[in-house]
């Protein structure tokens, strides 16, 4: 578990070095190109409330984070970590490079909407469209941007083809990730790229740090076998590179980066880095376990928050040297 798995077939990664010593108009829109996009009826604005937390009503069961103001603050924080890793672009193929013309992009599992605007913003001649189950998005935006309330596992029938598709920790959402990559593939244009930018769920640490029963490694464990009953693995973001080449996708790249547990690196924008993923992760524990230890492994809610408490006593001890795989894989549809 503290030991990256195989081979990579990493295109380029980062490398972290811990301290010498430790101190203490409306944009939503009501009608999809796709067939299967339904309006936003009171139903669908409609939510479940579970174990303190909302959850979406829409195919309701199907993704298993919440959708409350807590965990949508958290997601715009998350945002924030990326744009760090990444010197403030939204991604690294073609079309998030300075320059880069865009006519349409779609955002899959958009959230809140905050990549999706920004792009949007950065390119205002493209037509950008962003999809996910939960109304999460904002009421009004630039006019290029445009939500929509979908499943992405049910038939694409978009009346034109995008020229960038970006796609954001959806590893657990999908179910089938060769037909998903297929779809993908079949609504871009000729030179059109797809991005996925996914998390390893599996912590790791390469100097072997982290304690005997590791509170953090088995929340990983519990969470893997829960989202296997669900029939939605947490696949290995590597795999998705081979996977992406035997649908078609030419050029595949795959870059991978470490984002600290906390802030026990040595170099400051790392540490910094780690900070904020303290942050981060100290909130994501309970939107990642709550419902699937409760629904799949039948906890009480008191039962989880005590695991928890042991979960961040873990993300707070910089004596462990642990991040998390953070992957960047892209590829381009041929000409």
């Amino acid at each position: 578990m503290n030991q990256p798995a195989g081979d990579q077939q990493v295109d380029q990664e980062v490398e972290l070095v811990p301290e010498d010593e430790l101190s203490d108009e409306n944009g939503v829109e009501t009608q999809s190109l796709a067939s299967s996009t339904t309006s936003l009826s009171d139903s669908i604005r409609d939510y479940v409330f579970e174990n303190g937390r909302t959850y979406h009503r829409y195919k309701e069961g199907k993704y298993n984070m919440p959708n409350d103001e807590r965990e949508n603050d958290r997601m715009d924080m998350q945002h924030h970590m990326f744009l760090m890793t990444l010197g403030g672009r939204l991604g690294i193929s073609p079309p998030c490079q300075p320059g880069a013309q865009v006519q349409r992009a779609l955002d899959v599992g958009t959230g809140t909407g905050i990549w999706a605007i920004q792009y949007a913003e950065d390119h205002p001649e493209a037509e950008v469209y962003g999809v996910d189950l939960s109304p999460t998005q904002p009421d009004f935006v630039v006019p290029n941007v445009k939500f929509e309330i979908d499943d992405i596992e049910e038939e694409w029938t978009y009346s034109q083809p995008f020229d960038y598709i970006h796609c954001r920790f959806m590893t657990s959402s999908i179910s089938t990730w060769k037909e998903y990559l297929t779809n993908c593939y079949d609504n871009l244009s000729p030179g059109g790229y797809i991005e996925l930018q996914e998390a390893e769920m599996d912590p790791q640490a390469d100097d072997g740090s982290f304690p005997p029963d590791c509170a953090l490694v088995r929340f990983a464990i519990l969470l893997k076998e829960a989202a296997a009953k669900f029939g939605r693995v947490f696949i290995e973001p590597p795999k998705l590179k081979p996977l992406m080449a035997e649908v078609g996708f030419e050029d595949v790249t795959l870059v991978r980066y470490k984002w600290p547990i906390n802030d026990w690196p040595k170099d400051p924008r790392w540490k910094e880095l780690g900070a904020w993923n303290l942050e981060n992760n100290l909130g994501a524990a309970e939107s990642l376990a709550m419902a699937p230890l409760t629904r799949a492994h039948e906890w009480s809610r008191a039962e989880v928050e005590v695991f928890l408490e042991e979960v961040r006593q873990d993300l707070r001890n910089r004596a462990i040297h642990g991040y998390f795989p953070l992957y960047f894989i892209y590829g381009r549809k041929p000409l």
